[in-house]
C-alpha cells in the first residue's frame, strides 16, 4: 500500500499553489479581474491543505486597484501568521504596481531574470471631451447638491483645484506603498528612496539587485531546493464553478442586469493598455 501511495505522490509533502493573473480590481461583468472576493476562498484552501509545508503564490499582474491590492496583501499575512506558513511569491511576467504591493506578503519573493518588476507609484488616467461637445453642439447638464461633486468630469474642462485634490489623495496612497516596501524589504534595499519609489519599473535582474526581489528562480526548481526532491505543486484554482461561470449575469434569478457589449469592451482596452505599459 505504501508503495502505491509513493507512486500516485500521496503522502508526499505539498506546496498548494495560487495564481493571481490579470489586473487588480479592474473587471466588467464579463472580465472580472482580480479581487479579494475572487481569491480569498483559493487563499483559504491553500494555507488549510493537508501536508501543505509552504503556500506558493504565483503573480502575474500589472496592478490596478490600491484598495483590492491591500486587501489580498492583508489576507495573505493573515492566513500566513494564522496557520504558521511561509509564503514563497513567484513574479512572472509583470508584477508591478499593486501587483508587486501583493507580493510584498510574500516571506520570499522570486522572479524570472526577465520578469518586469516595481512601478512603485500611484496613476489615475482618464480622456477629455470637452472641446469635443463643444464641437458638435452638445450641452452637458449637471445638477449636484455639491460644488465638488462632478470634480474632474471628462465632459468638463480641467480646474486646477480639482487636479491639486487627486494628486493629494495619490500622494496619501503613494506613502502608505511606501512604507509597506520599507517595511517588508526592510535591510534588503540598496538604492535611495529617491531612485526606488518614482514609479519606475525594471527587469527581474535588476529589481534583485536592488532588493526588491530575493532570487530569481522558478517555481518547481526553487520549491525542490527549498523543501527536496519529492516536494509536489498542487494549483489550487481561483475559478468559480461551472454553473456560475456560464450563468454569469443571469445568476440570482435573474435580477442582475445583463452587461452591455459596450462597457466589456472598454474594460477590454483598459486591460490591454495596462499590460502594454511594461510592454506586454
Amino acid at each position: 500500500m505504501s508503495a502505491l501511495f509513493g507512486r500516485l505522490g500521496l503522502g508526499k509533502p505539498v506546496v498548494p499553489t495560487v495564481t493571481l493573473s490579470g489586473p487588480i480590481g479592474v473587471a466588467s461583468p464579463l472580465r472580472p479581474g482580480v479581487t479579494l472576493a475572487a481569491v480569498s476562498g483559493a487563499l483559504e484552501r491553500a494555507f488549510r491543505y493537508k501536508r501543505g509545508v509552504a503556500v506558493a503564490i504565483r503573480i502575474n499582474s500589472p496592478g490596478g486597484s490600491p484598495v483590492q491590492s491591500r486587501l489580498i496583501y492583508s489576507r495573505i499575512r493573515t492566513l500566513a501568521e494564522r496557520h504558521k506558513k511561509k509564503v514563497h511569491v513567484f513574479i512572472e511576467d509583470v508584477g508591478a504596481s499593486g501587483g508587486y504591493l501583493v507580493a510584498l506578503a510574500g516571506d520570499e519573493i522570486i522572479a524570472d531574470s526577465s520578469s518586469i518588476v516595481g512601478s512603485i507609484g500611484v496613476v489615475a488616467a482618464g480622456f477629455g471631451f470637452d472641446k469635443l461637445i463643444e464641437r458638435v453642439g452638445i450641452e452637458r447638464r449637471v445638477y449636484t447638491s455639491g460644488p465638488r461633486k462632478v470634480m474632474l468630469d471628462p465632459f468638463q474642462p480641467t480646474k486646477d483645484e480639482d487636479v491639486e485634490r487627486l494628486r493629494a489623495i495619490q500622494a496619501d496612497i503613494q506613502q502608505m506603498f511606501v512604507d509597506l516596501v520599507r517595511e517588508r524589504r526592510a535591510g534588503k534595499l540598496t538604492v535611495p528612496d529617491e531612485d526606488l519609489f518614482t514609479g519606475e519599473f525594471w527587469s527581474g535582474h535588476r529589481a534583485h539587485d536592488l532588493g526588491l526581489v530575493d532570487t530569481l528562480g522558478d517555481l518547481r526548481q526553487t520549491m525542490q531546493d527549498r523543501y527536496g526532491e519529492d516536494i509536489r505543486i498542487v494549483p489550487v484554482s481561483t475559478q468559480r464553478g461551472f454553473l456560475s461561470r456560464r450563468m454569469g449575469p443571469f445568476r440570482d434569478g435573474g435580477l442582475t442586469a445583463d452587461p452591455s457589449f459596450a462597457e466589456d469592451l472598454v474594460a477590454t482596452l483598459e486591460t490591454r493598455a495596462m499590460w502594454s505599459r511594461y510592454g506586454i
